[in-house]
């Protein structure tokens, strides 16, 4: 199950940056000027879960398989972007395909990166992306609209419902709010999903410090989370060079660095963290001699669909879930422990699949 999160911000706010360090790779340029991602670039990463690491030890897993998110390093976005501007049409082309957008921020002062606005004020360079995004939308609805006004007339259910959401995002845009605000009932989540609207994807503010402030973060930042707050979003403070350095580095050395710049984790870790909590994402467990692995669904993923991430005959031929919960499985030390003391459970098609849990599907044929 892929999930993307698109990063994207004003040209030289730290993107690519932050984007090598994630990938641990230098495949995005990371030059001081507007468009030098052309492309935008994909990488995956490891989602961090110690829990993982303790399965594996207690089942004697042969091989560590963590779950992934894919991130995407879109070009560089600037004023009038929904008019074509720069590599405006490109990013969003690019931006409809994410699940969610990590807005990275320039939240420091340096004199040799130039800004492309000439000033350093992280508000308004999220205030023009979104923007920029909300024109954009604001198009797409005047062409979706123009297209169903054939069907609509022939009383076609599905136009109707399409119409009914699209009104609902145009009053929101007019009124200078994200679609996201839109308060959708969850009957109407998967056509609202297919209205692939820009400002209805959750958001993150990625506050990109200088190295001294990476711990506390600094009055740009504090004023980022502010904003952040005010709309229901979520910020996290980060150091793009700081988290460079550490990629390049072993295990071991990076936790070394990391005490001695006093930070106790690395805000990579926290930035993917918040991405899973954006996009409501969960884990669950498969442990045993040959692997430990962990697999991503959404939160209130029922039984059979959690197979199905697995196998999509698994999903199909679904008969029951033998299911362990995390800290019962440490508890009793393992599978065998579990079923012993009585913490193995059996759980049919409607079971919703807890954080944590380790499960054994059953399947016919």
């Amino acid at each position: 199950m892929g999930f993307k999160t698109g990063i994207v911000g004003l040209p030289n706010v730290g993107k690519s940056t932050l984007f090598n360090a994630l990938t641990r790779t230098a495949a995005a340029q990371a030059a001081n000027f507007p468009f030098c991602t052309i492309e935008p670039n994909v990488g995956e990463v490891s989602v961090p879960d110690a829990r993982l690491t303790k399965l594996a030890e207690i089942a004697q897993s042969k091989e560590v398989i963590p779950a992934r998110m894919t991130f995407v390093d879109i070009a560089g976005l600037v004023k009038g972007a929904s008019q074509g501007e720069g590599l405006g049409n490109q990013f969003l082309a690019n931006i409809r395909e994410v699940d969610a957008i990590a807005h990275v921020l320039r939240c420091f002062e340096d004199g040799d990166v130039t800004h492309v606005e000439g000033r350093v004020d992280p508000v308004a360079d999220a205030e023009t992306i979104e923007t920029e995004l909300m024109l954009a939308d604001l198009e797409s609805i005047e062409k979706r609209m123009q297209n169903l006004v054939r069907k609509i007339r022939g009383g076609d259910k599905e136009a109707l419902e399409q119409e009914r959401l699209l009104k609902a995002a145009q009053a929101a845009l007019e009124n200078g709010k994200p679609a996201r605000t839109v308060d959708v009932a969850d009957e109407d989540a998967k056509t609202w999903g297919m209205l692939q609207l820009l400002t209805a994807k959750p958001v993150l503010y990625v506050c990109n410090v200088a190295e001294d402030e990476a711990g506390e973060g600094n009055a740009h930042s504090a004023r980022v989370a502010e904003m952040a707050s005010a709309e229901g979003a979520a910020a996290v403070v980060i150091s793009a060079k700081i988290e460079e350095e550490i990629s390049q580095l072993e295990p071991d050395e990076a936790e070394m660095f990391l005490d001695e710049l006093g930070l106790k984790e690395a805000g990579l870790d926290r930035m993917i963290r918040a991405g899973y909590d954006l996009l409501a994402l969960q884990t669950y467990f498969t442990a045993g001699p040959k692997e430990a692995r962990a697999w991503t669904i959404k939160r209130g993923t029922l039984a059979p669909q959690a197979a199905g991430v697995i196998h999509g005959d698994f999903e199909k031929r679904f008969i029951r879930a033998e299911t362990i919960a995390y800290d019962d499985y440490v508890a009793l030390g393992g599978e065998a422990g579990a079923r012993d003391g009585g913490k193995l459970r059996a759980e049919g098609k409607s079971y919703e699949v807890k954080d944590g849990d380790v499960l054994h599907f059953l399947h016919s044929g």
